[in-house]
């Protein structure tokens, strides 16, 4: 198989701690990601799938149809096994449209009160789908097994990673360093598996 030659791929995402964690990991296997040009302009993609994979598609799809080149797309979230899987899909939404960060862990953790900490088992999952034109050529996904603390403890990462412990290294992925968490995050494997395909297609 060939291998591409610095190939750019474009982020249908206007997440700047996404397009951070992708940049940084992409760099390092001669890869440019760039986010997608003029995205807050186009029509918004309805997310109405049921799955991750679901959700991932339907962005890659939209996006690439608006735009030239190679653009993909993710859905992410976190799965709580008290919550029986929840927030999962709505874990940007949890506490409502639009929530921040720091209402969504807010909410998590008043719903988590009620159960000890060995209850509260839970696990990352990363979708992506890549697409051009209109019609996706790979979907990759990755899993990161966890505990929500009830405490925060790190300043780093973004999204729900201040609560989320990781057993192996024994830190939240907020403790981790940017290099350290994409090595063992949900969105790391599914992104490695992506760049994998890109760069030997």
């Amino acid at each position: 198989m060939r291998t591409s030659h610095n190939p750019v791929l474009y982020l249908a995402s206007t997440n700047p701690g996404k397009l951070r964690e992708f940049r940084e990991a992409a760099s390092r296997r001669g890869t440019t990601i760039d986010a997608l040009p003029g995205i807050a302009r186009m029509a918004p993609c309805f997310e109405d799938g049921s799955t991750f994979e679901q959700n991932a598609r339907l962005k890659a799809r939209h996006y690439s149809a608006l735009a030239p080149g190679l653009v993909f797309a993710d859905d992410s979230g976190i799965c709580v096994d008290a919550l029986g899987g929840g927030p999962g899909i709505h874990s940007a939404r949890f506490a409502g449209p639009r929530a921040s960060d720091e209402a969504n862990n807010a909410k998590l953790i008043v719903s988590l009160a009620p159960f000890e900490e060995h209850q509260r088992t839970a696990h990352y999952v990363c979708v992506i789908a890549l697409a051009e034109a209109g019609r996706i050529i790979a979907v990759t996904e990755g899993r990161a097994a966890g505990l929500i603390l009830a405490e925060p403890r790190g300043e780093g990462g973004f999204g729900y990673d201040p609560y989320f412990l990781f057993p192996p290294l024994g830190q939240t992925f907020a403790e981790l360093s940017p290099e350290a968490k994409f090595a063992v995050s949900h969105r790391g494997q599914a992104f490695r598996k992506l760049l994998d395909y890109v760069l030997n297609r």
